[in-house]
């Protein structure tokens, strides 16, 4: 059963707490609201402002899991929590694991602040849960991925045009890097993991594929620099800084160029035709 009474005031603590520089907001010359507005946290959750304030005034429907998974990402909930939201709200939480897409506070209050850089924070099979806009404008929108295409190793083998943005000459190294990832977590997760299913499809649908399966080959790893082909700005060579969540399989990844380049001179000119996101 729903605790309506507990569920409005956990949320309203939850969001008097946060400040708006915590989840990226400028803060204005006057701002009196304690924490973040309840409009605020809406347009965080992705949700009307009047649904959100409902659930404060103890009113409204049921909330379903998904909308509490995008309130407890919204206020930048721990997985603790997170956990007790859904049960106030008379859900069971989800089950922790490698499949989990919850973002723990810490790594979004760092990528919060990466608005000016390429950024994206991904799972451990390559789906991309979060982007800056330059870093949607480097690498592509990845949010209007469904399914197994929102893995970038499994476009990568059956997407056209999913390798356009990465230089020709690593489409090879890139290939073996993804084939050896995805054995290895399969092997770590075991036979009904994702993973594992992600390895099928692909053997069912790549023959480029089942080539780099049949050799084992396992213990590639990512270049620190990596050489990107942007249809607009041209090609640019950006270090990629990998920051890995130790509570969860999550890693962002950020991208900069050596200052003076001109790799650096078309990350500028492409943070100027970056559409938001």
């Amino acid at each position: 059963m729903i605790d309506r009474t507990g569920l409005a005031g956990f949320l309203r603590s939850r969001r008097e707490a946060l400040q708006p520089e915590d989840v990226g907001l400028p803060r204005g010359a006057r701002r009196r609201t304690a924490g973040l507005r309840r409009e605020e946290v809406a347009a965080l959750c992705h949700m009307s402002v009047d649904y959100y304030s409902r659930l404060e005034r103890e009113r409204g429907p049921q909330p379903s899991e998904q909308m509490l998974a995008a309130i407890a990402q919204g206020l930048h909930l721990s997985l603790i929590e997170r956990d007790h939201l859904f049960r106030l709200a008379g859900h069971r939480p989800p089950v922790a694991g490698a499949g989990a897409e919850h973002l723990s506070p810490g790594l979004l209050r760092i990528f919060d602040r990466l608005g000016d850089t390429p950024a994206e924070i991904v799972t451990e099979l390559g789906e991309t849960l979060r982007q800056t806009a330059l870093g949607a404008a480097l690498t592509g929108d990845a949010s209007r991925y469904t399914g197994p295409e929102r893995s970038l190793g499994f476009r990568w083998f059956t997407v056209p045009g999913a390798r356009d943005r990465y230089a020709p000459r690593e489409h090879a190294f890139l290939g073996r890097l993804f084939a050896s990832g995805l054995r290895e977590i399969a092997a770590l997760r075991g036979p009904g993991s994702r993973a594992a299913q992600l390895a099928g499809l692909l053997l069912d649908r790549s023959e480029e594929f089942r080539r780099l399966w049949a050799g084992h080959e396992v213990g590639v790893r990512p270049d620190e620099v990596k050489h990107f082909v942007h249809p607009e700005v041209g090609e640019m060579e950006l270090h990629c800084q990998r920051l890995v969540d130790p509570d969860s399989t999550h890693s962002l990844l950020v991208y900069t160029a050596v200052p003076g380049s001109e790799s650096h001179e078309r990350l500028r000119l492409l943070a100027a035709v970056a559409p938001p996101v």
